[in-house]
Protein backbone atom coordinates (compact mmCIF):
# COMPACT_ATOMS: atom_id res chain seq x y z
CA UNK A 1 0.00 0.00 0.00
CA UNK A 2 1.43 3.25 -1.22
CA UNK A 3 1.60 6.21 1.57
CA UNK A 4 -1.35 8.20 1.85
CA UNK A 5 0.02 11.86 2.50
CA UNK A 6 -3.01 14.40 3.84
CA UNK A 7 -4.01 17.62 1.82
CA UNK A 8 -2.33 20.56 2.88
CA UNK A 9 -3.94 23.11 5.40
CA UNK A 10 -4.83 26.17 3.88
CA UNK A 11 -5.56 29.58 5.19
CA UNK A 12 -9.17 29.65 6.68
CA UNK A 13 -9.46 25.77 6.88
CA UNK A 14 -11.13 23.79 9.69
CA UNK A 15 -9.36 22.55 12.62
CA UNK A 16 -10.90 19.61 14.32
CA UNK A 17 -10.09 18.72 18.42
CA UNK A 18 -10.25 15.42 19.99
CA UNK A 19 -9.17 14.08 23.57
CA UNK A 20 -8.18 10.14 22.28
CA UNK A 21 -6.25 9.65 25.98
CA UNK A 22 -6.47 11.38 29.54
CA UNK A 23 -8.75 14.36 30.27
CA UNK A 24 -7.28 17.83 30.37
CA UNK A 25 -6.86 18.98 33.97
CA UNK A 26 -7.81 22.51 32.93
CA UNK A 27 -10.55 22.38 30.96
CA UNK A 28 -9.84 25.93 29.89
CA UNK A 29 -7.12 25.02 28.06
CA UNK A 30 -9.14 23.68 25.49
CA UNK A 31 -10.94 26.99 24.89
CA UNK A 32 -7.15 28.54 24.88
CA UNK A 33 -5.98 26.35 22.43
CA UNK A 34 -9.05 27.01 20.11
CA UNK A 35 -8.41 30.75 20.54
CA UNK A 36 -4.79 30.24 19.74
CA UNK A 37 -5.71 28.38 16.18
CA UNK A 38 -8.75 30.80 15.47
CA UNK A 39 -5.78 33.54 15.94
CA UNK A 40 -3.94 32.25 13.35
CA UNK A 41 -6.75 32.07 10.81
CA UNK A 42 -8.74 28.43 11.17
CA UNK A 43 -12.17 27.89 12.20
CA UNK A 44 -12.26 25.30 15.09
CA UNK A 45 -14.56 22.27 15.43
CA UNK A 46 -14.58 21.03 19.32
CA UNK A 47 -14.91 17.03 19.45
CA UNK A 48 -18.18 16.53 21.62
CA UNK A 49 -17.26 14.50 24.07
CA UNK A 50 -13.91 16.22 24.32
CA UNK A 51 -13.74 17.73 27.24
CA UNK A 52 -15.30 14.76 29.42
CA UNK A 53 -13.57 13.18 31.86
CA UNK A 54 -14.04 9.32 32.82
CA UNK A 55 -11.41 8.29 35.80
CA UNK A 56 -8.11 8.66 33.98
CA UNK A 57 -9.65 8.95 30.40
CA UNK A 58 -11.91 11.59 28.59
CA UNK A 59 -14.95 9.89 28.07
CA UNK A 60 -15.61 6.16 27.46
CA UNK A 61 -13.72 4.83 24.94
CA UNK A 62 -16.72 4.63 22.34
CA UNK A 63 -17.19 8.51 23.31
CA UNK A 64 -13.47 9.08 22.18
CA UNK A 65 -13.92 7.13 19.28
CA UNK A 66 -16.86 8.10 18.00
CA UNK A 67 -15.49 11.80 18.29
CA UNK A 68 -12.31 10.86 15.75
CA UNK A 69 -15.15 9.21 13.39
CA UNK A 70 -16.80 12.58 13.46
CA UNK A 71 -14.08 14.38 12.56
CA UNK A 72 -12.72 11.81 9.78
CA UNK A 73 -16.52 11.91 8.54
CA UNK A 74 -16.64 15.67 8.56
CA UNK A 75 -15.49 16.48 5.05
CA UNK A 76 -15.13 20.79 6.09
CA UNK A 77 -12.02 18.84 8.77
CA UNK A 78 -8.74 19.09 7.60
CA UNK A 79 -6.53 18.59 10.33
CA UNK A 80 -7.08 16.73 13.54
CA UNK A 81 -5.33 17.58 16.60
CA UNK A 82 -5.11 16.03 20.25
CA UNK A 83 -5.66 18.16 23.64
CA UNK A 84 -3.14 15.93 25.20
CA UNK A 85 -1.83 12.38 25.70
CA UNK A 86 -1.60 10.59 28.85
CA UNK A 87 -3.48 7.19 28.72
CA UNK A 88 -5.97 5.63 26.64
CA UNK A 89 -5.35 5.93 22.68
CA UNK A 90 -4.57 2.02 23.04
CA UNK A 91 -7.47 0.99 23.62
CA UNK A 92 -9.36 2.49 20.59
CA UNK A 93 -7.54 0.50 17.93
CA UNK A 94 -9.39 -2.27 17.85
CA UNK A 95 -12.87 -0.01 17.79
CA UNK A 96 -11.51 2.53 14.61
CA UNK A 97 -12.98 2.92 11.42
CA UNK A 98 -9.36 2.34 8.97
CA UNK A 99 -11.61 2.06 5.70
CA UNK A 100 -13.48 5.68 6.61
CA UNK A 101 -9.41 7.11 7.49
CA UNK A 102 -8.46 5.54 3.70
CA UNK A 103 -10.71 7.16 2.55
CA UNK A 104 -10.65 10.55 3.69
CA UNK A 105 -6.87 11.03 5.15
CA UNK A 106 -6.38 14.28 7.15
CA UNK A 107 -3.76 15.86 9.10
CA UNK A 108 -3.69 13.90 12.62
CA UNK A 109 -1.10 15.66 15.17
CA UNK A 110 -0.38 14.50 18.69
CA UNK A 111 2.71 13.02 20.69
CA UNK A 112 3.23 10.83 23.95
CA UNK A 113 -0.02 8.41 24.11
CA UNK A 114 -1.29 9.61 20.61
CA UNK A 115 1.77 7.21 19.38
CA UNK A 116 -0.24 4.28 19.41
CA UNK A 117 -2.89 6.01 16.91
CA UNK A 118 -0.40 7.41 14.86
CA UNK A 119 1.56 3.39 14.86
CA UNK A 120 -1.84 2.02 13.88
CA UNK A 121 -2.99 4.32 11.22
CA UNK A 122 0.79 3.98 9.71
CA UNK A 123 0.18 -0.01 9.72
CA UNK A 124 -3.42 0.01 8.84
CA UNK A 125 -4.18 2.87 5.91
CA UNK A 126 -0.05 4.28 5.57
CA UNK A 127 -1.50 7.42 6.76
CA UNK A 128 1.49 10.10 7.18
CA UNK A 129 0.77 12.00 10.99
CA UNK A 130 2.65 14.20 12.77
CA UNK A 131 4.07 13.94 15.91
CA UNK A 132 3.74 17.47 17.09
CA UNK A 133 2.74 20.30 19.28
CA UNK A 134 -1.03 19.45 21.10
CA UNK A 135 -3.83 21.86 21.56
CA UNK A 136 -3.79 21.84 25.58
CA UNK A 137 0.17 21.31 25.97
CA UNK A 138 1.80 23.68 23.77
CA UNK A 139 -1.32 25.93 22.02
CA UNK A 140 -2.79 27.02 25.10
CA UNK A 141 -0.35 29.15 27.28
CA UNK A 142 -1.29 32.52 27.12
CA UNK A 143 0.36 35.77 29.00
CA UNK A 144 -2.30 37.92 30.85
CA UNK A 145 -2.81 39.33 27.26
CA UNK A 146 -3.90 37.05 25.42
CA UNK A 147 -0.34 36.48 23.51
CA UNK A 148 0.11 32.74 23.02
CA UNK A 149 3.34 31.58 24.64
CA UNK A 150 4.18 28.48 22.41
CA UNK A 151 7.63 28.09 21.63
CA UNK A 152 8.08 30.25 18.41
CA UNK A 153 10.66 27.44 16.80
CA UNK A 154 8.12 25.03 17.74
CA UNK A 155 5.29 27.01 16.60
CA UNK A 156 7.45 27.95 13.09
CA UNK A 157 8.19 24.53 12.30
CA UNK A 158 4.70 22.99 13.16
CA UNK A 159 2.64 25.47 10.90
CA UNK A 160 5.55 25.21 7.93
CA UNK A 161 5.33 21.28 8.12
CA UNK A 162 1.41 21.05 7.34
CA UNK A 163 0.80 24.07 5.35
CA UNK A 164 3.68 24.03 2.60
CA UNK A 165 3.57 21.61 -0.23
CA UNK A 166 7.38 21.46 -0.78
CA UNK A 167 9.66 19.47 1.09
CA UNK A 168 11.42 21.09 3.52
CA UNK A 169 15.38 20.08 2.82
CA UNK A 170 17.72 19.80 5.84
CA UNK A 171 16.57 20.82 8.74
CA UNK A 172 17.48 24.04 9.88
CA UNK A 173 17.53 23.26 13.80
CA UNK A 174 18.21 26.05 16.82
CA UNK A 175 22.11 26.48 17.09
CA UNK A 176 21.75 25.49 20.93
CA UNK A 177 19.88 22.21 20.57
CA UNK A 178 22.59 20.03 22.17
CA UNK A 179 22.70 17.35 19.78
CA UNK A 180 25.09 14.99 20.05
CA UNK A 181 26.42 12.08 17.39
CA UNK A 182 26.58 8.63 19.24
CA UNK A 183 27.48 6.99 15.98
CA UNK A 184 28.21 8.46 12.28
CA UNK A 185 27.20 7.48 9.65
CA UNK A 186 24.56 8.40 6.32
CA UNK A 187 21.16 6.67 6.01
CA UNK A 188 17.58 7.11 4.40
CA UNK A 189 14.26 5.38 5.45
CA UNK A 190 11.43 6.26 6.47
CA UNK A 191 10.38 8.11 9.86
CA UNK A 192 8.96 5.65 12.10
CA UNK A 193 8.79 5.51 15.97
CA UNK A 194 7.18 7.45 18.28
CA UNK A 195 6.84 6.71 22.68
CA UNK A 196 9.37 4.56 23.66
CA UNK A 197 6.36 2.97 25.81
CA UNK A 198 3.82 2.95 23.76
CA UNK A 199 6.03 1.32 21.17
CA UNK A 200 7.05 -1.41 23.19
CA UNK A 201 3.11 -1.83 23.97
CA UNK A 202 1.58 -2.64 20.79
CA UNK A 203 4.61 -5.45 20.51
CA UNK A 204 2.84 -8.38 19.88
CA UNK A 205 -0.58 -7.27 18.63
CA UNK A 206 -1.77 -6.40 14.86
CA UNK A 207 -1.12 -2.97 15.89
CA UNK A 208 3.11 -3.68 15.90
CA UNK A 209 4.58 -1.52 13.77
CA UNK A 210 7.33 -3.01 10.79
CA UNK A 211 10.51 -0.68 11.51
CA UNK A 212 12.75 -2.68 8.52
CA UNK A 213 14.41 -0.37 6.86
CA UNK A 214 13.43 3.03 8.96
CA UNK A 215 15.11 5.79 10.42
CA UNK A 216 13.88 4.87 13.97
CA UNK A 217 12.72 7.93 16.32
CA UNK A 218 11.76 7.94 20.06
CA UNK A 219 11.53 9.54 23.23
CA UNK A 220 10.24 9.38 27.27
CA UNK A 221 8.66 11.37 30.11
CA UNK A 222 8.84 9.99 33.72
CA UNK A 223 10.47 6.86 33.30
CA UNK A 224 13.24 5.47 35.44
CA UNK A 225 16.26 4.46 34.14
CA UNK A 226 15.83 1.07 34.87
CA UNK A 227 12.82 0.96 32.74
CA UNK A 228 14.50 2.94 29.51
CA UNK A 229 16.55 -0.25 29.83
CA UNK A 230 14.41 -2.76 29.69
CA UNK A 231 12.25 -0.70 27.14
CA UNK A 232 15.53 -0.79 24.54
CA UNK A 233 16.20 -4.40 25.64
CA UNK A 234 13.05 -5.09 24.47
CA UNK A 235 13.79 -3.65 20.89
CA UNK A 236 16.93 -5.59 21.16
CA UNK A 237 16.07 -8.48 21.75
CA UNK A 238 13.29 -8.66 19.31
CA UNK A 239 15.55 -7.87 16.35
CA UNK A 240 13.49 -4.53 15.90
CA UNK A 241 17.32 -2.53 16.15
CA UNK A 242 18.76 -4.82 13.21
CA UNK A 243 15.81 -3.97 10.81
CA UNK A 244 16.24 -0.25 10.96
CA UNK A 245 18.46 1.85 9.35
CA UNK A 246 19.39 4.42 11.93
CA UNK A 247 18.08 5.64 15.33
CA UNK A 248 17.12 9.23 16.80
CA UNK A 249 16.34 9.71 20.44
CA UNK A 250 14.58 13.40 21.44
CA UNK A 251 13.99 13.72 24.98
CA UNK A 252 14.02 12.05 27.62
CA UNK A 253 12.30 14.24 30.24
CA UNK A 254 12.08 13.49 34.08
CA UNK A 255 13.60 10.20 33.30
CA UNK A 256 15.63 9.60 36.79
CA UNK A 257 15.86 7.54 39.54
CA UNK A 258 12.93 8.25 41.97
CA UNK A 259 15.71 7.20 44.56
CA UNK A 260 18.70 9.41 43.56
CA UNK A 261 20.14 7.54 46.99
CA UNK A 262 20.46 4.25 45.35
CA UNK A 263 23.05 3.03 42.30
CA UNK A 264 22.08 3.75 38.64
CA UNK A 265 23.03 4.16 35.07
CA UNK A 266 21.74 7.55 33.28
CA UNK A 267 19.33 7.62 30.08
CA UNK A 268 22.85 9.09 28.47
CA UNK A 269 24.94 5.66 29.03
CA UNK A 270 21.67 3.80 28.24
CA UNK A 271 21.63 5.49 25.18
CA UNK A 272 25.47 4.82 24.40
CA UNK A 273 24.88 1.28 25.28
CA UNK A 274 22.26 1.23 22.77
CA UNK A 275 24.22 3.19 20.16
CA UNK A 276 26.91 0.80 20.26
CA UNK A 277 24.64 -2.59 20.30
CA UNK A 278 23.10 -1.11 17.10
CA UNK A 279 26.23 -0.06 14.90
CA UNK A 280 24.08 2.55 12.66
CA UNK A 281 24.10 6.07 12.60
CA UNK A 282 22.74 7.55 15.82
CA UNK A 283 21.71 10.76 16.87
CA UNK A 284 20.75 11.94 20.12
CA UNK A 285 19.32 14.88 22.51
CA UNK A 286 17.48 16.07 19.39
CA UNK A 287 14.62 18.79 20.26
CA UNK A 288 11.65 16.47 20.07
CA UNK A 289 9.25 14.85 22.90
CA UNK A 290 8.02 16.03 25.98
CA UNK A 291 9.69 19.57 25.54
CA UNK A 292 8.64 23.19 24.83
CA UNK A 293 10.69 23.67 22.11
CA UNK A 294 9.82 20.83 19.65
CA UNK A 295 10.29 19.99 15.68
CA UNK A 296 7.07 17.97 14.35
CA UNK A 297 8.23 14.70 12.80
CA UNK A 298 5.88 13.07 10.08
CA UNK A 299 5.65 9.96 10.83
CA UNK A 300 6.34 7.93 7.44
CA UNK A 301 7.90 10.09 5.38
CA UNK A 302 11.02 9.53 3.90
CA UNK A 303 14.04 11.16 5.53
CA UNK A 304 17.98 11.33 5.31
CA UNK A 305 20.44 10.70 8.31
CA UNK A 306 23.80 12.14 8.28
CA UNK A 307 25.28 11.52 12.29
CA UNK A 308 28.67 12.66 11.40
CA UNK A 309 27.41 16.32 10.66
CA UNK A 310 24.25 16.17 13.17
CA UNK A 311 21.87 16.53 9.63
CA UNK A 312 18.42 15.46 9.35
CA UNK A 313 16.68 15.73 6.02
CA UNK A 314 13.04 15.61 4.86
CA UNK A 315 13.36 14.38 1.30
CA UNK A 316 9.75 14.96 0.14
CA UNK A 317 6.96 17.43 1.43
CA UNK A 318 4.56 15.71 4.14
CA UNK A 319 1.57 16.84 2.58
CA UNK A 320 -0.11 16.72 -0.81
Amino acid sequence: MDPLKPERLKHGDTIGVVSPASPIADPSKIEHGVRYLEKNGYRVIVGKHAGKVNGYLAGTDEERVSDLHAMFTDKRVKAIISVRGGYGTPRLLSLINYALIRRNPKIVVGFSDITALQIALWKRCRLITFHGPMLGVDMAGANKLGASLIDPFTEQFFWEIVTSGTKMGKLRLPADSGISSLRGGTARGRLLGGNLSLITTLMGTPYQMDFTGSVFFTEEVGEEPYRIDRMLMQLHMSSTFRRMKAMLAGQFTDCVPKDSSQPSLTVSELLAETAARLKKPFLANLPFGHAARKITLPVGLRVAINADAGEITFLEPAVS
